[in-house]
């Protein structure tokens, strides 16, 4: 037992408990601060309205699908040994190549996930060949990455009038059409789980990330090609000098965690539901993905709970109004959301007070000296008789 206390994944769990209860007692003293007659109801319902009824529960389900995806995205490169900031505009461009597939040429929805697939993959390559061939930081390209992706699609689909709601009869013409008057065919299939939940949120992609993330954990864990990428992230030089091929791997690994993001964009907007707005500010959902990994320690299995909770306490904060303005909540959320992705530095502390403090005390008393060995008489015996 002593020792489960000292493992790392103990410690893991423990730093990002902490990091959440931080995150939550400072909202509540923000909820305190705007509207102290309201505050502790406020964080009641942020802590309970996700489970409140089916169709809020459904909802928590279909925000985290998209956030399991950005989160895997920001966690494999992580793993890597590289920072993946560019998720968001990763995430736009897939989620623009999945509509395009599905609204402009009528594609179904796993077609149009492909898409999306691709879409991020090849946006995620641009900054890794810039990584591996010419060593240019991919923080820098990844950021660059993302207002380029935002404002190509923002160009793409003003000059797409088939992609856009009023070609469909729609009034709004800054927002994609909908699928179901474009193209029911791309919408994810809900299999039934609409009428089981009673909500219209529900469909499969939560299982779609999921089964992605466990595919991910297989690779990173199981794999050869999963312990080369490590490998590189942990020591490139060594891994080089061990035969590894860090180049291709320092692009193989922006590529997927790219697709990661843009399927994260294809499965939000495949839903039914959603419908891409045109606007001149980056899409939140792929900067989410940060905390989110570093929640879930950039674990594949920890990052599906840690999507999970960052999509319940968005659920529950969309409870507070009117008694809090929407400006608000979004403060008090992205303070928790943020202080969450303190786990690691958490972690960390925990670390080095855990070991310091069983380091230094032994549970059964004071660490006795090693026995002094005895001279090998025996030896020089035997070897006195051999000659």
């Amino acid at each position: 037992m002593k020792q489960y206390f000292k493992s790392k994944g103990f410690i893991t769990v423990l730093a990002s408990v902490i990091s959440i209860l931080v995150g939550l007692l400072i909202g509540f003293i923000l909820l305190i601060v705007f509207n102290p007659a309201y505050a502790l109801g406020g964080l009641g319902s942020i802590i309970t309205k996700g489970l409140s009824s089916s169709d809020k529960f459904a909802k928590v389900l279909y925000q985290a699908a998209p956030l399991i995806m950005t989160g895997l995205s920001v966690g494999f490169a992580f793993k890597t040994g590289l920072f993946n900031i560019g998720a968001t505009g990763q995430y736009t461009v897939g989620a623009f190549c999945a509509l395009v597939a599905g609204v402009q040429f009528r594609l179904p929805w796993w077609v149009c996930l492909i898409a999306a697939m691709i879409g991020g993959a090849v946006w995620g390559f641009i900054p890794g060949i810039c990584k591996a061939l010419f060593n240019v930081n991919e923080v820098i390209t990844s950021i660059m990455f993302n207002w380029l992706g935002l404002f190509m699609v923002n160009l793409l689909l003003n000059n797409m009038p088939m992609m856009l709601a009023n070609y469909w009869g729609a009034s709004n013409k800054d927002r994609t059409a909908a699928l179901a008057s474009a193209n029911p065919s791309a919408i994810i299939p809900k299999l039934g789980l609409d009428k089981l939940f009673d909500s219209n949120y529900m469909n499969i992609s939560i299982f779609i990330a999921v089964l992605i993330a466990v595919l991910i954990f297989i690779i990173l864990e199981k794999m050869t090609f999963g312990y080369e990428l490590k490998a590189c992230g942990f020591n490139k030089d060594a891994s080089i000098y061990a035969g590894i091929n860090a180049k291709r791997n320092i692009v193989l690994s922006m590529v997927i965690s790219g697709a990661l993001a843009g399927i994260g964009g294809g499965i939000y907007y495949l839903s039914g539901t959603a419908q891409y707005t045109i606007v001149k500010s980056l899409l939140s959902m792929g900067f989410n993905g940060i905390p989110v990994a570093l929640l879930g320690a950039s674990s594949p299995i920890g990052i599906i709970f840690a999507a999970l909770f960052i999509s319940y306490i968005q659920v529950g904060g969309e409870a507070l109004q009117p008694e809090y303005a929407k400006e608000i909540i979004d403060i008090i959320i992205a303070v928790i959301i943020y202080l969450s992705a303190f786990s690691l530095l958490v972690k960390n502390i925990l670390g080095k007070f855990i070991k310091t403090d069983t380091g230094n005390v032994n549970a059964e008393g004071p660490a006795k000296e090693p026995p002094k060995p005895e001279p090998e008489k025996a030896t020089e015996e035997k070897g006195g008789n051999e000659q």
